[in-house]
């Protein structure tokens, strides 16, 4: 890139920055500042302003970069990620949101402490609901550091650490100034950009090849390095039985996963019905669908086009494929049109990176201020307000994605959110699913499953090849590798489930009934919801 051609792309990332910014100003004004307003945006968004939030939300730029540079590094591997990420939906649909909505305020600990006792299981939520938004956050915060540096050159570590410091505090300053109302209206503008740049690019891709979309896929496998293994299970996930169960792994994690995303349930509660959460969904999964569907057709055509081996070569991990695919699309580095293209689908991953960064803190600060710091006060303290407490939060949080972003820059984002997803299923999800459709469920249940799936999950990975043992491992220096499979989905997630039963069989107290059938009849009817 030469020095035009980079302020072409750094006017753009302003000029998106400038827009959210004075969004966010313009939401700040007139406000109440009460818990309702900050935490669901006065539950005012119809579905399909939040449809499209929820989508805008969910499509990551560990989607956008990283699943197209997976598929265009492993080919039909590479997919899983895109099949997964749809498929969650139909958990979340069915199961998940008329529910949540109708039982909860704001939090996942609403949803399940609406029948238990409040202090541990609030405690033990929060501090799920917290890690999840963490790795999440770390997986953005490294996808803004590879787009930056490619943008600079490549090879500029101080731009990739001052890019993630950047993200970090405009989000605290999303989060800080606007709460969900402003972190909605950005959500909602992201969407509409990323939407309109993938569909430009896969429509450029499928004219590149006449619409011919087999003969994509053989000039894919031709340029791989390959062949037809390109096209067939088995390039990174089928070497051995070891690859495999970590393939049925991750895909376990994908699907279960996204029905425990603090992010994602917070959404629901900013529409004014549940018949409106359900809404909400059904857009959202329309416009995911069409957008993953479309990063298969830009993960082959980054391979087929740019090749396997440059995509490699400019990031190992492959997260700057679709960069260099719309390069080459718009005429070659040298070109104008390969400029702007280049520098409008940089913008448009910056923008979803912002954007993204913004809604997970401000669901993980809420879950500090709502859950942990309600749960853990000392009786006599001073007491602040939980929108204040939520304001300091959103900064600790901030802090902290910054310093884990800066460590693991070198790791996948897509595997990164799969360490995310992972989580959520293990600890969110069995606890949610029991608190809504088991009568005999327990607190000591509750806790058990919570901690009994988030220990282990956090636990493996710490004891994995991710952390320790290989050369492309977090610390490649050292081994104490223990756990062979790079997601611990296919252990922690059975372990939440066990734990939440073993918890409920063992617990001396008996199920609240009359709790339960007020919970029952809440989640089906909406009677009493807030």
């Amino acid at each position: 890139m030469t020095g035009d051609h980079q302020a072409l792309a750094l006017l753009l990332f302003c000029a998106f920055v400038a827009a959210t910014l004075a969004i966010t100003t313009w939401v700040s004004r007139n406000r109440r500042g009460s818990a309702e307003e900050f935490y669901a945006g006065g539950r005012l968004f119809s579905p399909m302003e939040n449809g499209f939030a929820i989508a805008g939300d969910y499509m990551s730029a560990a989607s956008f970069l990283g699943i197209s540079g997976l598929i265009a590094l492993f080919g039909y591997d590479g997919m899983l990620y895109s099949v997964g990420f749809l498929v969650a939906w139909l958990v979340v649909l069915f199961l998940v949101a008329e529910l949540v909505r109708n039982c909860g305020r704001f939090t996942l600990a609403d949803v399940v402490a609406a029948r238990m006792r409040e202090r541990p299981v609030r405690i033990a939520a929060g501090t799920s609901s917290v890690t999840v938004s963490v790795l999440y956050l770390v997986a953005q915060m490294v996808g803004a550091g590879s787009l930056v540096a490619l943008l600079l050159g490549g090879s500029s570590e101080a731009a990739r650490t001052w890019t993630v410091i950047g993200v970090g505090a405009l989000m605290v300053i999303y989060v800080s100034l606007g709460g969900m109302r402003a972190t909605t209206w950005i959500q909602i503008v992201k969407a509409v950009l990323l939407m309109a740049g993938t569909v430009t690019l896969t429509v450029l891709v499928l004219v590149r090849f006449h619409g011919d979309f087999n003969q994509l896929l053989l000039s894919a496998a031709e340029r791989s390095g390959h062949g037809r293994d390109f096209l067939a299970p088995g390039l990174r996930y089928g070497g051995d039985w070891t690859a495999r169960l970590d393939f049925i792994s991750l895909g376990l994690a994908l699907v279960l996963g996204t029905a425990g995303l603090p992010h994602i349930l917070s959404r629901f509660y900013t529409v004014p019905t549940a018949r409106a959460a359900r809404r909400s969904v059904v857009w959202a999964i329309g416009l995911i669908g069409s957008f993953y569907l479309m990063t298969i057709v830009l993960g082959f055509g980054a391979a087929a086009v740019v090749g396997s081996d440059e995509v490699r070569e400019s990031s190992p991990a492959g997260n700057t494929a679709v960069p260099l695919l719309a390069l080459d699309l718009g005429g070659g580095a040298g070109s104008t049109g390969g400029t702007v293209l280049f520098a409008v689908v940089a913008a448009v991953a910056f923008a979803t990176i912002l954007a993204v960064v913004a809604g997970i803190t401000l669901a993980s600060s809420a879950s500090v201020a709502h859950d942990l710091y309600a749960s853990l006060r000392r009786r006599h303290a001073r007491r602040y307000s939980e929108v204040a407490v939520a304001r300091v939060a959103a900064a600790g949080i901030g802090a902290v994605a910054i310093a884990l972003g800066l460590l693991a820059r070198d790791l996948n984002v897509a595997f990164l959110v799969g360490l995310a997803f992972a989580v959520a299923a293990s600890a969110n999800l069995p606890v949610l699913l029991y608190s809504l459709f088991w009568r005999n469920f327990t607190t000591r249940g509750a806790v058990w499953s919570v901690y009994g799936g988030l220990v282990p999950a956090v636990l493996l990975v710490l004891l994995s090849p991710v952390v320790s043992g290989s050369p492309a491992s977090l610390f490649p220096g050292v081994d104490f590798q223990l756990f062979p499979l790079e997601n611990p989905g296919l252990v922690s997630i059975p372990f939440g489930f066990l734990a939440g039963w073993a918890g409920t069989a063992l617990s001396p107290e008996p199920p609240d009934e009359a709790k339960h059938a007020e919970t029952e009849v809440r989640s089906l009817t909406g009677a009493g919801a807030v």
